[in-house]
């Protein structure tokens, strides 16, 4: 069974949240995940100056140990959050024309 960290689409519309999940990679992007490991919120709210992002770097650290592949939003969000080095083999490679 390959899991995948990938992010499930909550919220309603204009006011979406996301949650970072560990789920089967063949299932559909809101069914139930194994375990629901972070939130990120992309709004501003009044008066702050960043967007929300709660997580749980050891659980994420768990499950890219036992192998679970992340999607290209989350390998940028771990990245920019210092979860996972910026040229780290998840990266997105650039093919060549």
């Amino acid at each position: 069974m390959p899991v995948r960290l990938r992010m499930a689409m909550h919220g309603r519309r204009h006011n979406r949240i996301f949650h970072l999940v560990a789920i089967n990679q063949r299932t559909r992007r809101d069914a139930k995940p194994m375990e629901l490991l972070g939130i990120y919120d992309p709004a501003l709210k009044l008066g702050d100056t960043h967007k929300t992002v709660k997580w749980s770097v050891d659980r994420i650290k768990y499950w890219l140990g036992v192998g679970a592949l992340p999607s290209k939003s989350v390998v940028k969000l771990l990245e920019c959050g210092g979860v996972l080095p910026p040229d780290s083999k998840y990266h997105p490679k650039v093919s060549g024309p």
